[in-house]
């Protein structure tokens, strides 16, 4: 694929940035969709971030994805934001409108409900959902599970504050739980989510027997290095419907790439591969 001085531009805005999968998948669309355009990585440390995100409609980017540590910064520079972002409370998203104006949107929730939707589509939606972890990606499962009408969010943390605060947050259907009793949260559930870092390379495993899950349920880990974890091989073990992290990465690039590049792209088998290859 020849990329042309006509080239449709975007990237990721991270700091570091190196890790990113996302030029591996968004290069995977440019090329199977012929498309003229190029995705790149874009290392910008916190103290240059809002002159680097300024500075897109001057050097012709039709937006960027934006990672750790600015998702919160984005959302607060934004000239818009979409309803998603603003109850998540950060982007990952920016879309440079046709004026220059900065657009920005959260597609983590989005990308969640598509992926959990694609590998466990029989997960018992009507009984209460556990979530572990209460950051940035607990927030947006926590988000999407109550917008796809969940009766209730059991909701855990290792800082307990943060769990209640959440839950004083988003009412009353979330429920704060304690670290200590996260167990019990997966009594009658039909999902439980791991939104730590727990079980990811280089970090500790996650400690949670799944013994009190009903033999229906869904066992969902964000966590995609490794993208087999310790959480997921409990689970398959009781045969659960287990579903990793990579599908979330994957569907919540496609709002992005279809208004950066104008086409609707699919998560596909052999995307997932290309992605996965190396983790």
């Amino acid at each position: 694929m020849t990329v042309t001085g006509e080239a449709l531009v975007a990237g990721v805005m991270g700091w570091p940035v190196a890790h990113s999968r996302s030029p591996r998948l968004h290069g995977f669309w440019l090329r199977a969709y012929g498309v003229d355009g190029a995705y790149v990585p874009l290392a910008v440390p916190p103290d240059g971030f809002e002159r680097a995100l300024r500075a897109l409609p001057a050097l012709g980017f039709r937006g960027c994805n934006v990672t750790l540590p600015h998702k919160e910064r984005a959302l607060a520079l934004a000239d818009a934001a979409d309803a998603a972002a603003r109850r998540i409370g950060a982007a990952n998203t920016v879309v440079v409108g046709a004026d220059g104006a900065l657009e920005v949107s959260n597609t983590d929730a989005f990308g969640f409900m598509e992926n959990l939707r694609q590998r466990a589509p029989g997960w018992p939606a009507a009984r209460p959902a556990a979530v572990l972890g209460a950051g940035g990606a607990g927030r947006a499962v926590v988000v999407a599970l109550l917008d796809a009408g969940a009766p209730e969010v059991r909701l855990a943390n290792r800082t307990a504050g943060r769990a209640r605060d959440l839950a004083g947050e988003f009412g009353g259907r979330v429920l704060p739980v304690a670290w200590n009793e996260r167990e019990d949260a997966l009594d009658g559930a039909g999902l439980v989510v791991n939104a730590t870092r727990l079980g990811m390379a280089g970090q500790p495993p996650l400690d949670l027997s799944l013994d009190p899950l009903p033999r229906d349920a869904a066992v969902c880990d964000l966590v995609y290095a490794p993208l087999e974890t310790g959480l997921l091989r409990r689970a398959a073990a009781r045969r659960l419907d287990a579903v990793d992290g990579l599908g979330m990465l994957l569907h919540q690039a496609r709002p992005g790439f279809a208004a950066w590049f104008g086409r609707e792209p699919e998560v596909t088998a052999a995307l997932r591969a290309h992605v996965a290859e190396g983790l």
